[in-house]
């Protein structure tokens, strides 16, 4: 054993709508990710239309689908209440997502300063430190190089 478990999930919004990018979306979505505790996030980037996070287990009863069905219904729940206050859109994510388990040899951190030049790429930002919705929920122990 002894392998890690890291896992590079991406997850885009309903019809790649732009709504995610957003201090309110943010500010739920790490909400939500501190409570849904079965797996845990670690370093996420929030994209206009999508999302990157590396996560991994703590409760090797659920499955990373079963973990993202959850904290999407959460976060879903959340904004209903949000939204008695600001009326916010109504966000919602794709129903699948795309996940890569980090394997021996494969560099987290490379991996993810590459998710963090995403805005640059996109010409949202000139340098990645000026990208304001991203963070880290939980920090992750990473035995890779």
């Amino acid at each position: 054993m002894g392998q890690t478990n890291i896992v590079l999930l991406t997850i885009n919004t309903e019809k790649r709508e732009t709504w995610l990018a957003d201090e309110g979306a943010h500010q739920l979505l790490r909400q939500t990710w501190s409570e849904a505790t079965a797996w845990l996030v670690g370093d996420y980037l929030l994209m206009p239309d999508h999302l990157h996070l590396f996560c991994a287990p703590r409760d090797f009863y659920f499955t990373i689908e079963t973990w993202i069905s959850y904290w999407k219904r959460e976060f879903a729940l959340k904004q209903k209440r949000f939204a008695g206050t600001l009326a916010p859109p109504k966000w919602k994510f794709q129903s699948r997502g795309w996940h890569h388990r980090l394997r021996d040899g494969e560099n987290y951190t490379e991996k993810w300063i590459y998710v963090q030049e995403n805005p640059v790429r996109k010409g949202l930002i000139k340098r990645i430190e000026d990208w304001p919705y991203k963070g880290r929920v939980f920090d992750l122990i990473w035995s890779g190089k």
